[in-house]
């Protein structure tokens, strides 16, 4: 490496004994005592580091081979990091800002820290450059997250990529982002919706560090816009499903665009859960279940229809759940609608479901793990239990007579039902005879 001369206009090379006329001795506890033969006009100009320690006023100053000596110690891991910066005070500004010199993002931390230690603001603003446009793999940045902070606003451009964004920019991502995974894109791009959806969930979880953006009443109602026009969609989808022969629909791949609606609305329904806005959502699918199950039952020929109903059975468990545990209020007539629309899909589904999940080879992209039905199985109980008496009577015969009398198994909204009845008359007349002592007192 070349550097500018000295007075007698020859380039200056580091190692060159015949020009040296200082000595830096990189020394570490290790034992380890490397000699290199510098140019005091070189190191005075771009390192304080050694324009102090040769300058006047440095109290000791040692001879080593007829000439300057200073020391420097240092640790074995940062050996070669100290003989780097000491080449680099030879290379120009020009030279500075050639990538191929930094060998990496990680020599190129060790580099810095060095400089910065020296005081060679060429080498550090050079370094900078490159460590603030290059790309970090993980590990590097958090290397960078321990080293950078500490060195102050010479090294803060590193951090430009890390730094807290503006609210008003996560908002914008946010409603882009929103708007992109609901608005039903092809199939070519599933794997890029897939993602945006896993990331717009990740936006809003509070996990180690707080959600990214609070969700205000903006934020909600662009939502429920989005998810509206989603399930608009959906219904249109539907009508020509119950319009379209079964041949016709499968040709036009109106099934798969089914499925991929079905899949958005599954996905749709967590986000509303979380944002405790699941209301419209609900009664969408409450007003839509007829023609849902009506669709999937015509279209049992079809090869992914499994699938389908696996899908469909996720979403309707998300909206059986929020009606069951008066998340969302629904009048008495809807949820005995509901009870008798999906009661009987889910117990004659669930067998199918096991036994292709049991029995075929290919496993169904769509599974449906126990809880999901152990919980679904709960709601149920939970929603017959919260029926007028003479309407829990009704289900839990059908029930009774049915051969899938296994799953859901509503023994315990039974036994409540049995214990209701039975003491049913000895506690209303109690009531009664207590509201009557109430009247007379």
């Amino acid at each position: 490496m070349d550097s500018p001369g000295n007075e007698t206009g020859v380039p200056s090379k580091i190692g060159d004994r015949s020009t040296s006329d200082v000595v830096v001795r990189l020394r570490t506890q290790d034992g380890r005592d490397d000699w290199m033969y510098c140019h005091s006009h070189l190191l005075i100009e771009k390192s304080k580091y050694f324009a102090d320690r040769l300058s006047e006023n440095w109290p000791t100053c040692q001879i080593l081979d007829s000439r300057n000596c200073v020391e420097v110690y240092c640790h074995e891991s940062d050996f070669d990091y100290y003989v780097n910066v000491l080449r680099l005070l030879y290379v120009g500004v020009d030279g500075l800002d050639v990538d191929e010199i930094w060998h990496g993002v990680r020599n190129a931390l060790g580099i810095l820290q060095v400089a910065v230690e020296l005081g060679c603001p060429q080498i550090v603003t050079a370094c900078v450059k490159y460590l603030e446009a290059v790309p970090w793999e993980e590990a590097e940045e958090e290397e960078i997250l321990k080293i950078i902070p500490r060195m102050g606003l010479q090294a803060e451009p590193i951090l430009a990529r890390l730094q807290p964004v503006n609210p008003s920019a996560i908002m914008g991502i946010f409603f882009s982002v929103i708007r992109f995974v609901t608005s039903s894109p092809p199939p070519a791009m599933s794997d890029l919706k897939t993602s945006a959806q896993e990331q717009l969930e990740y936006m809003l979880t509070e996990d180690d560090d707080a959600p990214l953006l609070t969700a205000d009443d903006g934020i909600k109602f662009e939502v429920k816009e989005c998810v509206k026009n989603l399930f608009s969609r959906f219904n249109n989808l539907l009508e020509t499903l119950l319009c379209e022969p079964v041949e016709s629909v499968c040709e036009a791949g109106i099934m798969q665009s089914f499925q991929s609606h079905l899949s958005d609305l599954s996905w749709a329904g967590q986000i509303l859960n979380k944002l405790e806005i699941m209301r419209e959502f609900v009664h969408n699918w409450v007003d839509a279940s007829d023609k849902i199950v009506k669709v999937v039952e015509q279209a049992s020929s079809t090869a992914e229809i499994t699938d389908i109903k696996s899908k469909v059975i996720e979403v309707a468990a998300k909206v059986l759940e929020a009606i069951g545990y008066g998340t969302v209020i629904m009048p008495t007539a809807k949820r005995l609608h509901m009870v008798k629309v999906w009661l009987p899909f889910v117990r004659v589904t669930k067998p199918l479901i096991d036994f292709v999940t049991t029995n075929s080879e290919d496993a169904l992209p769509i599974k449906i793990d126990g809880e999901l039905w152990q919980s679904l199985e709960s709601t149920f109980v939970s929603i017959i239990l919260a029926l007028p008496s003479e309407d829990q009577a009704e289900i839990l015969t059908e029930w009774l007579g049915s051969e899938h009398i296994q799953y859901p198994d509503l023994i315990e909204a039974f036994e409540v039902w049995c214990y209701r009845s039975k003491v049913a008359k000895r506690r209303l007349s109690l009531v009664t005879c207590n509201n009557g002592i109430t009247h007379t007192l």
